[in-house]
């Protein structure tokens, strides 16, 4: 039985010759731009080469999932993060664009095999996805990005 990683701690992680593919919604924009520039920022501290991200944008939350799976099944990349927000409204719209992009992302990486991360934002106001896409590590598309590179990384010794 092999117990790499049973520490628990964070392992130092190197993504260099890792191809990203980042999926971002363009609905609610300034809020995913941010999150964007928080993903760039996490895979550069990880050695992850600019041209070895390849980057899509579509229109909401709700579209991410599909071309996530897309980008996944191409066999191109090592992971794909998806980055989106949904901000609480009046309607259930928010409970059901939510439910589809969360199951969506899941089925795409369980359906393809590989790491599809989570980084789309549901939250109840503006003001919580404007902490959550600041310029710090804290930033929810740094930490997607950083996930991308530790599960590919794992996913390429359990496959070896």
């Amino acid at each position: 039985m092999t117990r790499a990683g049973s520490s628990g701690a964070v392992p130092e992680l190197n993504g260099k010759g890792l191809r990203i593919g980042i999926v971002s919604a363009r609905f609610n924009d300034h809020i995913v731009t941010a999150l964007r520039d928080g993903a760039l920022r996490g895979l550069e501290r990880c050695g992850v080469a600019d041209n070895d991200i390849v980057e899509h944008w579509v229109p909401g939350a709700f579209e991410v999932p599909l071309a996530a799976k897309v980008l996944a099944e191409t066999g191109t990349v090592d992971a794909v993060i998806c980055l989106g927000t949904v901000i609480r409204g009046d309607t259930p719209h928010f409970e059901y664009v939510c439910e589809a992009a969360t199951r969506g992302i899941q089925d795409a990486q369980m359906s393809t095999g590989v790491p599809v991360m989570f980084g789309v934002l549901t939250l109840n106001t503006e003001q919580q996805a404007i902490d959550r896409s600041g310029p710090g590590i804290d930033n929810k598309g740094d930490e997607a990005a950083v996930g991308a590179v530790e599960m590919a990384l794992l996913l390429k010794t359990i496959r070896r």
